[in-house]
């Protein structure tokens, strides 16, 4: 499994603010449960939410996560 940050995001949906973007690619030999274990972490502890999954007809996925980039704006 390898997961690096995606160069070209896929496209927004209307309305949506900014997000960084994660593709994970997991091999076919990866079973459901573990798929899930790893996507349940990344959630739970990194704030990813599930953009996008593609299955491939050799079994591989490859899966795009996103999360909201917050901005800080100065107050003072």
């Amino acid at each position: 499994m390898t997961a690096f940050p995606l160069p070209v995001p896929p496209p927004p949906a209307p309305g949506s603010g900014d997000y960084e973007y994660r593709l994970l690619t997991i091999p076919r030999d990866t079973t459901r449960a573990e798929a899930r274990r790893l996507l349940t972490e990344h959630a739970e502890y990194g704030h990813w939410e599930l953009a996008r999954v593609r299955l491939y007809a050799g079994g591989a996925r490859q899966v795009w996560l996103r999360r909201k980039i917050i901005r800080v704006t100065r107050t003072a």
